[in-house]
């Protein structure tokens, strides 16, 4: 939905709570005209209710007002008197239309000083809960997200196990898109396996997209800081595939808004104005070799000869004396054992053992074309190591529009800025009028794992718009090895908890820094309670 529906639809639901609540206004003492104003009617509302004005904030937040307007419905009924259980549920269960009821068929007395507290235990732990609930889906939606690391892609720099603290303050949070969704979790609930939002599925077969009517239009909060090259960053991927990320189909994003796609972390090694080419596995920037943070622990796959017949323990114990965690396997085609991924340094060391005969990079010749790369065409023969070299755009700036660049930057104009385009012989149309050359409206970023060899990444799904950045990770607040094993087999990480994600030079725990300061501000809180209570 646009700007101008929201407005339009605001408006209507104006009058709707207008026309419910001006006779309860009046009993409360105010103007019938006041229950009319938008915005100025919830901060008078609040008033009503004896809530503060801050709870008018609260029922413009997305997601946030879901909570909050069940709330102020119950608390209209119990400012007039109705306090049963009954009538809670019917405020609810009626999204609010029970105020017509007490309006127009009671003659409800307004209660001006009633009690606030809850009458039971249970209505005390039940608003409790709730705002806590709204505390955290604040904090959770603009401020901080945690984040777990799934897979090896930014193995070494960042490894499986790996807990994040992700801020969305850095960049400038993006308001949710999703009006209409489960607080603080993502595509799915958990164990009822549900879209955790509503989704309004309408084919729009000009455009050959989904479109969901009660979607807010993008929107970011300022943020300070901006995305730099060779920063981790968390997005939502672009081409996601609803199935398992192994069954990859570029094509097949339409089905979920942009913040319910899958979440990611990679490296950011191309920022929006940069031209980026892959040589040899290697990224190069504006024609110069990427400089990679000292931190960053960059991997490839390798081909390895054994000396002699050895065990599949034997070939683990040799591998993991290096640091090789990856394991090992057999490339079918040629018949020889691959290591998934190492580094250099891991390399070299191993090339020294009595049993190694041989080790050599496994990579792609350049030229061969894999039609599982950007932009899967022929014309472009790019593989995961020789790959470009191609611009990556930046708003505002313009590119001539070719039949050939066409496949690059298609789904650019078409999918992310939201254009029609149709071919017609060698002529491209743009929203019905003949282009040769395209203005890009927002800025895209070149995402990459630093396990080259094992990232599904840029290389597969091309661009990363900027209104799919969700956030920058600080911190590393919790590390468990063996993840994706089982409870029974986790084991703490006790040197990576509470370590900065970003930073040179070796790690630094701040765990025992941070229970200090922890353990001094209850010692701090439990004294100052007592010389109160004196």
């Amino acid at each position: 939905m646009t700007w101008t529906g929201w407005l339009i639809f605001l408006l209507i639901i104006q009058v709707i709570h207008g026309l419910g609540t001006w006779k309860l206004y009046v009993k409360a003492g105010r103007k019938a005209w006041e229950a009319f104003v938008p915005v100025y009617n919830a901060v008078i509302l609040m008033k009503i209710i004896n809530r503060p004005w801050w709870w008018t904030i609260l029922l413009f937040l997305p997601i946030v007002n879901l909570i909050m307007l069940p709330s102020v419905w119950v608390e209209t009924a119990r400012s007039f008197g109705k306090n049963s259980l009954t009538d809670t549920i019917l405020a609810i269960v009626t999204l609010g239309f029970y105020s017509y009821y007490i309006s127009y068929a009671t003659d409800a007395k307004y209660i001006e000083n009633r009690d606030l507290k809850p009458q039971t235990s249970a209505g005390d732990w039940i608003s409790s809960i709730l705002f806590a609930v709204v505390a955290a889906t604040i904090v959770h939606t603009y401020f901080f997200q945690p984040y777990v690391i799934p897979s090896s892609s930014l193995e070494k720099s960042l490894l499986v196990g790996d807990f994040l603290v992700v801020s969305k303050m850095h960049y400038g949070a993006r308001v949710p898109m999703s009006t209409v969704a489960a607080p603080m979790v993502h595509d799915t609930i958990p164990l009822l396996k549900k879209k955790s939002y509503l989704f309004s599925d309408e084919y729009d077969k000009r455009e050959t997209s989904w479109k969901n009517k009660l979607q807010l239009p993008y929107m970011r909060l300022p943020g300070w800081d901006k995305i730099e090259r060779n920063e981790i960053v968390v997005f939502n991927q672009p081409a996601d595939t609803l199935q398992d990320m192994n069954d990859f189909t570029p094509d097949r994003n339409y089905y979920k808004p942009i913040d319910k796609k899958t979440n990611l972390v990679k490296r950011c090694v191309g920022i929006a104005g940069d031209t980026l080419e892959i040589r040899d596995g290697y990224v190069y920037i504006n024609g110069k070799q990427n400089e990679l943070p000292d931190r960053t622990q960059l991997q490839f796959s390798y081909y390895v000869q054994f000396k002699r017949q050895l065990s599949g323990q034997d070939i683990y114990r040799i591998l993991k004396r290096y640091g090789i965690n990856d394991g090992i396997g057999l490339d079918q085609k040629r018949q020889e054992y691959f290591i998934a991924a190492a580094t250099e340094d891991e390399i070299a060391k191993l090339r020294n053992h009595p049993d190694i005969a041989s080790v050599s990079t496994r990579k792609a010749e350049k030229g061969e074309w894999d039609r599982d790369v950007f932009p899967s065409d022929p014309n472009y023969n790019w593989n995961t190591d020789f790959f470009g070299p191609l611009y990556i755009p930046k708003a505002g700036t313009t590119t001539p529009l070719t039949i050939e660049n066409l496949p690059i930057y298609k789904r650019l104009i078409t999918e992310y800025e939201g254009n029609t385009l149709n071919v017609n012989g060698n002529q491209i149309l743009i929203n019905g009028s003949p282009a040769t050359s395209y203005t890009f409206k927002q800025d895209y970023y070149w995402m990459m794992g630093d396990n080259r060899h094992n990232s599904i990444d840029a290389r597969r799904w091309g661009f990363v718009p900027y209104n799919h950045v969700v956030g920058k990770p600080v911190f590393i607040w919790m590390s468990i090895d063996n993840f994706n094993d089982g409870i029974k087999n986790w084991k703490f990480r006790w040197d990576r908890i509470f370590t900065t994600v970003h930073g040179s030079g070796k790690r630094v725990s701040y765990l025992i820094p941070f229970l200090v300061v922890i353990l001094g501000w209850s010692v701090f809180n439990r004294i100052r309670k007592r010389r109160k209570a004196k």
